[in-house]
């Protein structure tokens, strides 16, 4: 499995907890993220992933920034994106199941990191479901 990471200036420690995490499981790690505490703009470290994401040069990507609202939004934005703010357990294996997501956003200042390490774990092993989803997950890139 190969995986992109991005994330800004609020996600850094996350971003090598998590990355040290799947390292450990034989999973390959791109890193696009800033590596310090010094302010930068996200979109320049959600592009990357995203496009990676987009052209599946990597299986699966993570974002993580302050609040999660601005990699997601960015990352959305192509095409076949399905990025997915995440805040709890749960919420990660909804987004999974239900939409099919490829990308998970974590909000470094609302989640612990052994929760953040928790959701990433539960992202990657959970499936998506299909059936009455999979209808609803072809309608998202569609412009009606």
């Amino acid at each position: 499995m190969k995986i992109a990471i991005g994330n800004d200036h609020a996600g850094t420690d996350y971003k090598v907890a998590i990355a040290t995490y799947l390292e450990s499981q034989k999973i390959e790690v791109i890193n696009y993220g800033t590596n310090d505490n010094s302010s930068v703009d996200y979109p320049d470290f959600v592009h990357p992933v995203a496009k990676d994401v987009d052209t599946k040069n990597v299986d699966f990507g993570i974002l993580i920034c302050g609040s999660g609202n601005g990699v997601a939004m960015t990352a959305n934005k192509y095409d076949t994106v399905r990025a997915g703010l995440c805040w709890t357990k749960e919420i990660t294996e909804l987004t999974r199941l239900h939409n099919d997501a490829n990308i998970i956003c974590i909000p470094a200042r609302f989640t612990s990191l052994p929760q953040a390490i928790e959701m990433v774990k539960t992202f990657l092993n959970t499936e998506f479901e299909g059936g009455r989803h999979q209808n609803r997950v072809q309608k998202i890139p569609m412009c009606l």
